[in-house]
């Protein structure tokens, strides 16, 4: 019991760090993105949205990958290991859930940029329909996983995110492979690519912190997925229990038992 303490006041103590450092580093890329940056030539002050779009569409193709590993882990546990299964859901739901955060971010600051440059909020072009695609498919791995409380839930939302992986490579080469409205690769897009020395600052502090903020809510919705996982076992035994009960005493089981 002392142990279990000692675990839970660590983990809270390193949350608690954790989150404070991420405000730390939040504040810090607001600040380079917002004041110390330079104002594009052409685009103007709209041309800021960059540092927030880019690295919530580059974080939005990282944790698909972690709801994708932890759901074939799901899939390969459920019947060799079921507490490692449960352990394994867990990740693949609060991994869900950062991806379809990151995704709506990107959508949105997209829409604002394309906006204000296009004077459109939206075209159906290959990267902005396949990232689209990648937010629908989310939405419905998270849907499907609170229809039921059942186990079969778990398996069907499973086998979406493979489908939703299978479309992060679209989303990521689509405007290699595609004529498309929207601009080139900012990295590795031929001789043009790249960033001005100066953008670097603010973009580099911008990625850390969003990924600390995705790393840190990921945490979180995992500790709470867990929590509710138990919680639901121990309302499984508590029914479990009373059915055994009433069975001795000649009763009829309780109706809705879990198992």
């Amino acid at each position: 019991m002392e142990s279990a303490t000692s675990t839970k006041r660590t983990s809270l103590m390193i949350g608690s760090v954790w989150l404070v450092l991420t405000l730390v580093v939040l504040t810090i890329g607001f600040r380079q993105a917002l004041f110390l940056s330079p104002t594009d030539a052409e685009q103007g002050d709209v041309g800021r949205i960059f540092y927030w779009h880019v690295p919530s569409a580059m974080l939005g193709l990282v944790f698909p990958y972690i709801n994708f590993v932890a759901s074939l882990a799901f899939l390969y546990l459920r019947r060799r290991n079921p507490l490692a299964a449960l352990t394994a859901d867990a990740w693949a739901v609060a991994a869900a859930e950062v991806s379809v955060v990151f995704a709506s971010i990107c959508l949105v600051t997209g829409m604002l940029w394309g906006r204000a440059v296009w004077g459109i909020w939206w075209t159906w072009d290959w990267r902005l329909t396949s990232e689209l695609l990648l937010w629908l498919l989310y939405v419905a791995y998270l849907m499907t996983r609170r229809m039921s409380t059942d186990g079969q839930t778990s398996t069907l939302g499973a086998i979406i995110s493979v489908f939703a992986a299978l479309d992060v490579p679209l989303v990521y080469f689509s405007i290699r492979w595609f004529r498309t409205q929207h601009p080139s690769p900012v990295f590795g897009g031929g001789a043009d690519s790249g960033l001005d020395p100066s953008m670097y600052p603010a973009f580099l502090w911008n990625v850390l912190a969003w990924l600390m903020w995705g790393g840190f809510i990921l945490a979180f919705r995992v500790a709470v997925e867990r929590r509710r996982q138990r919680l639901d076992q121990l309302e499984g035994l508590r029914m479990l229990e009373s059915d055994i009960d009433n069975f001795k005493l000649g009763g009829e089981p309780e109706r809705g038992n879990a198992f």
